[in-house]
């Protein structure tokens, strides 16, 4: 997500993603590749960090005679000197394309790499990108897809490859220190490797992990109510009280007349205009500390909250004219920004089974592959909250909404609409609970995906010297990138406490082969 915010822009021009809840997926920033040339501590010139190398990874961990594929991954020793540290990462849910700068030094594994004179690799996910057991994604493949099979790929990676640099066949864990670095889910799949592979990395660093898998998941829109414009979500709140009222009241004639408003009476059922209202709140995800005020997510505040150039106080304009005013950026700006040419059905609905957007399998496909996770086993559907709690989100958004989906995008392996099994999955890789050492958090108080991190309101889990718990004011994995240390301070506090604990941990490393 962009920096972050390209991602986001690329899958929204696409448009035709009716499944709102994928446009919040928890994926990394995304940088510009650096256009430069690098060398090795002795001078010697080495590949573009965009060359491409390939891993024999096997299909299945649990039946080597399937076989292996080939799993992609990107490399830089720049900082490279015998005796230092492997730093693996994988950017998760995600074509791995285009984020090689996670191998240098404008984020943080790079600092590390530098700091510590490691070598820094990006390998790329199964299931995503071009790293595919199979040529397709349809539901048998994609049965290869969990994250135990995604944990023992790291595994044997790490056990297994050798790397292209000078000296790469001789730094198998337990020869040089191994240290995991991930950022949103794959920062949840650091942490979960921490716990399901002992020993195997000496130190991680896990960056807005949501470490937590959490079906029911209307904690994404707190930190966003709590930090947006108080105006903005006063008059958001009005908005989602008046549709959800007339839900209750089953007053079809003046829902319709509501999603007129908006420019979306061509869209048949109800939670589908309700899904659609969340579309703005998304843009908030792509929020990062050197972001400015013309960013869509205070575009869209500013078009409910100014009026004749006048700001409207905490309280907001009131619904008539928030009714108005979001609507008419809908009508005006954000329609063609989310569908394009298409219809609003088209676009927005999630019913129509025959769309492409759920029949197509082939590979590359990231929305298809990251549901098939959410729909088994991680669940994260960003709903509306209970009763008695603000809400900037329809209550007409319930978990079911997001499981019917599963359905349509899945149906030969779900007949009926699934439940994730979350609960399976805290307990097999200790979600909240999670206790290891050496293992670095790094959260934002501002990230939506903060409630599903070890920073979550009233968790309260203890920050230790042995896994230490680092709370910034940034927003989603914005200390995985060093420029944001110089727009926010906190976040330059958190990646220095980053450094110092792996310089300390690194430091009690001893060779065991």
């Amino acid at each position: 997500m962009w920096a972050i915010a390209s991602l986001l822009l690329a899958g929204l021009a696409r448009a035709a993603i009716p499944d709102a809840m994928l446009r919040g997926m928890p994926s990394l920033p995304k940088l510009p590749v650096p256009e430069r040339s690098i060398t090795s501590p002795n001078g010697t010139a080495l590949p573009p960090i965009t060359t491409v190398y390939y891993f024999d990874q096997l299909i299945d961990h649990n039946n080597p005679d399937l076989g292996t594929f080939q799993q992609r991954y990107w490399m830089n020793w720049e900082f490279y000197e015998p005796g230092g540290p492997i730093i693996l990462m994988t950017p998760g849910e995600a074509d791995a394309d285009g984020y090689e700068a996670y191998t240098t030094n404008e984020t943080i594994n790079g600092l590390i790499a530098q700091q510590q004179n490691g070598a820094a690799v990006l390998i790329e996910h199964r299931f995503f990108g071009y790293s595919n057991p199979y040529n397709n994604l349809t539901s048998q493949s994609l049965g290869l897809l969990t994250i135990q099979q995604a944990i023992d790929d790291l595994e044997y990676f790490a056990n297994t490859a050798d790397l292209p640099m000078p000296g790469g066949d001789a730094v198998k864990p337990g020869q040089a220190p191994w240290i995991l670095i991930g950022g949103s889910y794959s920062g949840a799949l650091t942490g979960w490797t921490m716990v399901n592979k002992p020993e195997l990395f000496w130190a991680a660093y896990a960056s807005s992990a949501v470490v937590e898998a959490i079906t029911d998941y209307y904690g994404y829109f707190t930190p966003i109510r709590e930090y947006m414009p108080q105006n903005c979500s006063s008059d958001v709140e009005a908005v989602i009280a008046y549709l959800d009222g007339m839900y209750a009241a089953n007053d079809t004639t003046g829902i319709q007349t509501l999603k007129e408003a908006f420019g979306l009476g061509d869209v048949v059922h109800v939670d589908d205009f309700a899904s659609a209202l969340q579309y703005n709140l998304f843009d908030w995800q792509s929020l990062q500390p050197d972001v400015g005020p013309g960013a869509t997510f205070f575009e869209f505040c500013d078009a409910l909250e100014v009026k004749d150039g006048v700001n409207a106080g905490p309280e907001g304009w009131g619904l008539e004219n928030a009714i108005y005013s979001w609507g008419n950026f809908w009508n005006t700006t954000y329609y063609s920004y989310v569908c394009g040419n298409e219809n609003a059905e088209t676009c927005l609905g999630t019913y129509d089974t025959s769309q492409s957007y759920w029949t197509n399998v082939t590979v590359n496909n990231a929305y298809r592959s990251w549901f098939w996770m959410v729909c088994n086993q991680v669940g994260w559907y960003q709903v509306g909250p209970p009763e008695g709690q603000p809400a900037i989100v329809s209550r007409i958004l319930q978990p079911i909404y997001e499981e019917r989906q599963c359905v349509n995008m899945f149906p030969q392996a779900f007949a009926y609409p699934p439940e994730p099994t979350t609960s399976q999955t805290d307990m097999m890789y200790d979600g909240w609970n999670l206790n290891v050492p050496r293992l670095f958090f790094a959260n934002g108080l501002r990230d939506p995906w903060r409630e599903a991190t070890v920073s979550a309101d009233g968790l309260f889990k203890a920050n230790t010297t042995s896994m230490p718990i680092y709370e910034g004011d940034g927003f989603h994995c914005s200390d995985l990138i060093v420029e944001n240390a110089i727009v926010d301070s906190t976040i330059a506090v958190v990646q220095e406490a980053g450094l110092m604990y792996m310089k300390e941990w690194l430091a009690e490393w001893t060779p065991s082969t």
